[in-house]
């Protein structure tokens, strides 16, 4: 099993514990996620992926934040110190959409804010407008981005970001003729504050230096 279709795995084991540690079922969490059943049954058994859209949906459903999908057992409830190393390969790097992200800070249970490594690939883009409570901010390392926000188009090139509230609308896609690099922040929502007792059952192999 190569190393995106195990992460496939974990992310969908670790949604199911949260969901039933949680006492909710498919279709309330698929409901509240603006997902389908099915598919949320298919992601949760590893047999299909999701964008990271669908992902910052779920784990808002359920009270998370997207970096305890790939918190390892040992992870701390807040991070005090997370080096991310150059070349260090991150486990959290999943293929979906048509674009890889992965995870460089933040995320722990009590952490309130996430920063991830996106890119996104020439063909394709995220296909549905989404809406989550907190903040975001991207910003442009390379290539081209179109931003939709409600009505309005943002076209950023490296060195332009955006900050906006993620309960408007949105979404994103390359506009360039070559990968785009953006870095993104997210803030959780005040209603994900507390640590759930699953976090600790999660398994995996994190990628930051962590001091506790």
């Amino acid at each position: 099993m190569d190393r995106i279709a195990r992460a496939t795995q974990e992310i969908g084991q670790r949604l199911r514990t949260a969901r039933s540690g949680a006492g909710r079922t498919l279709a309330e969490v698929a409901a509240k996620a603006g997902v389908s059943e099915g598919f949320l049954s298919k992601l949760e058994r590893g047999q299909a992926t999701a964008s990271i859209a669908n992902l910052i949906q779920l784990t808002d459903a359920l009270g998370l934040g997207l970096q305890e999908l790939f918190a390892g057992p040992n992870t701390p409830a807040r991070t005090r110190i997370a080096v991310h190393r150059a070349g260090h390969a991150a486990a959290g790097e999943v293929a979906a959409s048509g674009y890889r992200w992965r995870p460089l800070g933040g995320g722990a249970p009590l952490d309130r804010m996430e920063v991830f490594h996106l890119t996104f690939p020439r063909e394709k883009g995220m296909e549905a407008m989404v809406s989550h409570p907190g903040q975001e901010h991207c910003y442009v390392l390379s290539g081209e981005v179109l931003f939709f926000v409600g009505d309005e188009q943002f076209r950023l090139k490296a060195g332009d970001g955006i900050f906006i509230d993620s309960s408007q609308p949105h979404r994103a896609e390359n506009a360039g003729r070559s990968k785009a690099q953006v870095l993104m922040t997210v803030t959780k929502s005040a209603e994900a504050a507390d640590a759930p007792d699953w976090w600790q059952l999660s398994s995996g192999t994190s990628e930051k230096e962590t001091a506790r």
